[in-house]
Formats: C-alpha cells, sequence, structure tokens
C-alpha cells in the first residue's frame, strides 16, 4: 500500500492494527513499518493479535489461543524462526509502543472500535481492540469513528458517522485505504491490483 500511496515526510499515515497473525511473513511486517518511520509521520494502533501476542508471553490460557488456529499465532512465530526466543528486542518494543488511537479534528481512528457514550479516556481497553462493527454508534464527540476489525466484504462500509476499512486482506481480499480529508480511498490485492474509489460512492448504511 506505501508503494501506491506513496507518502512524504509530512503525510500522516495512521495504521489500525493487526501486523501479525494469518500471514506468512508477520516479521517482515514489523520490518517494513519500522523501516518507513523514516518517511513519513507514521502511527502505528494496537489491533487484537497485537494485545493477543503479547498476552501470550504471560502463560494460558492466553498462550493456547495465541497458538489456536484461531490467530495464526504459530505461523507468526514460525517467520521469526520458531520460538518467542527468536523475536527482537526491536518488535516487542514496537508492539509494546503502540497507540490506543489516533484523534483527528473531525476523526477518531481505532483498530475496532469505541463506546459511544464514553470519553476516550474512559473507555475500556478491551472496545478498543475487540468491539465489532455492528456495535458501533455515533460518538458523543461527533467525531467520525474510522476502523478495522470486522470484514466487511470486498468494499468499505460507510454509515456517515462510522468508516469500517477491513476488507479481508488476511483472506485473499483488498487492502484499503482512506484519506480522511477527501474521502479518496485507495484498494491493492496481492496480486498487486490497485483500484480507487470515493467514500461518498459507496451507499451509507444505517
Amino acid at each position: 500500500m506505501f508503494s501506491v500511496l506513496r507518502p512524504g515526510s509530512d503525510d500522516l499515515v495512521v495504521m489500525l492494527g493487526d501486523y501479525v497473525d494469518r500471514g506468512p511473513d508477520s516479521c517482515g511486517v514489523i520490518d517494513y513499518l519500522l523501516n518507513q518511520k523514516g518517511n513519513c509521520d507514521l502511527v502505528t494502533l494496537m489491533g487484537n493479535h497485537e494485545i493477543q501476542m503479547l498476552r501470550a508471553l504471560d502463560g494460558e490460557p492466553h498462550l493456547s489461543r495465541f497458538l489456536s488456529g484461531l490467530c495464526g499465532g504459530r505461523e507468526t512465530l514460525d517467520s521469526y524462526g520458531g520460538s518467542f526466543d527468536d523475536v527482537p528486542d526491536e518488535h516487542w518494543d514496537f508492539m509494546r509502543g503502540l497507540k490506543l488511537y489516533h484523534e483527528l479534528e473531525d476523526h477518531l481512528l481505532v483498530h475496532a472500535g469505541v463506546e459511544a457514550g464514553l470519553g476516550l479516556e474512559d473507555q475500556n481497553r478491551e472496545t478498543f481492540y475487540y468491539q465489532r462493527f455492528y456495535e458501533q454508534q455515533a460518538h458523543e464527540s461527533g467525531k467520525v469513528v474510522v476502523c478495522g476489525h470486522t470484514v466487511q466484504g470486498d468494499l468499505p462500509t460507510n454509515r456517515g458517522y462510522a468508516v469500517c476499512l477491513d476488507t479481508c486482506a488476511y483472506g485473499g481480499g483488498w487492502l484499503s485505504a482512506l484519506e480522511v480529508d477527501t474521502g479518496k480511498i485507495w484498494q491493492t490485492n496481492e496480486q498487486g491490483e490497485v483500484r480507487e474509489m470515493d467514500l461518498g460512492d459507496l451507499v451509507v448504511e444505517s
């Protein structure tokens, strides 16, 4: 996606989380993001897969969940060499330093969602990681919530007060990016195909 967007040093890029699991090279993904930090103003948010990997270090029951087929943790460790000991300190520091959310003038960016009637400082942290998009309501701030986590199919979902960009990149779908100021959307897939659209062209779902 970075090769499509070509952000400059003054451009803000906010990644919505889930850099590990369910792919052949989680290690390579984090390496790539670490290398991008000097090329743009990069903000990386915490996804549920990163918090699950961190919690797995504490042992059961988190370890079994992480290594199960539900999460793809085994494939993640294989990308490093097979064990937690093979994960470099720089990658653990990256995961521990991930933000819960990023707030702009008109938008709230988060991995999964926010509880509508609570300020950001009062949210349950698990909501940031795990809330499903069908539960998302208009936030009390009046800002548009932009999130991932809940697969939407080939196209992002626009509710007006909330947008979900998860278009199943891990499952052979599209990786989607939104320019919040203009509403322009870019999508790319594993075959290198690229397509563009406008958020305003998507049907606003209630």
